[in-house]
């Protein structure tokens, strides 16, 4: 598929998690690494006119950045960017934090919430909205997904349907409506073995949450997640055939 797509990413320039995020885009998406472009959000803001040259928009996760603490540099201005995004109706997927900077921006509710943590492969279920979704329609009734985080929704903004839950967070996924514009909380980026990559190298931000015995416990918490790892490729299907 020759299409050129901008992935923004808040990861610090020095973090070999980044290239990771990178290439784990580009394998699910099922292209070349060199048709995707990186956006550094630590060093600026993109404007609409960057973003604009190019097909689609992906957004990733975050290392050391929550949208509960508004921590990344220009973060407002960053929700303001999204809020463009969705008035032109430019092709985006967003996954994790870009998923939550989505939420934020177009008035829904977070909370950092560590005791619902969702690290590892966890199930989840397809709302009905998500079963009549033309990407999400695809997935069974109940699907494995690859999750990382400690935000979470509480509330999604006003006519933005939910397409999935899971049971320790109800809100995974949404699409805006009549717009080619999808976020997930789940990574549909990763497959048990990227998540496992990523949890190692972020384990001691993770380990001040566990019990000393947690760590080694959560290795047996990944699993594979096969329908899950292939929304990025149907969504550029769905928008670009």
């Amino acid at each position: 598929m020759n299409i050129q797509i901008l992935l923004l990413q808040a990861r610090h320039a020095e973090d070999p998690m980044a290239l990771h995020e990178q290439e784990c885009f580009a394998e699910s998406c099922g292209i070349d690494l060199e048709q995707i472009t990186p956006f550094d959000l630590l060093d600026r803001r993109p404007t609409m006119e960057e973003i604009l040259r190019f097909d689609a928009l992906m957004v990733g996760g975050s290392g050391d950045f929550y949208v509960t603490r508004g921590n990344l540099p220009g973060f407002e201005e960053l929700l303001a960017i999204f809020r463009e995004v969705v008035e032109v109706g430019h092709p985006t997927f967003a996954s994790c934090f870009g998923y939550q900077c989505l939420v934020a921006a177009l008035g829904g509710v977070l909370v950092h919430d560590t005791d619902a943590t969702e690290v590892g492969t966890y199930s989840l279920s397809l709302t009905a909205a998500g079963r009549e979704d033309p990407l999400f329609g695809f997935l069974p009734s109940n699907f494995n997904a690859q999750l990382g985080r400690k935000d979470r929704a509480t509330a999604h903004p006003a006519g933005i349907p939910n397409l999935a839950e899971s049971e320790r967070s109800p809100f995974q996924a949404l699409r805006i409506p009549d717009k080619p514009i999808w976020a997930t909380q789940f990574h549909p980026e990763l497959d048990r073995k990227t998540n496992q990559d990523r949890y190692q190298h972020y384990l001691e931000g993770y380990a001040r949450y566990m019990t000393s015995e947690l760590p080694q416990e959560m290795e047996s918490r990944f699993d594979t997640s096969r329908e899950a790892s292939q929304l990025l490729f149907r969504f550029l299907e769905l928008v670009f055939d």
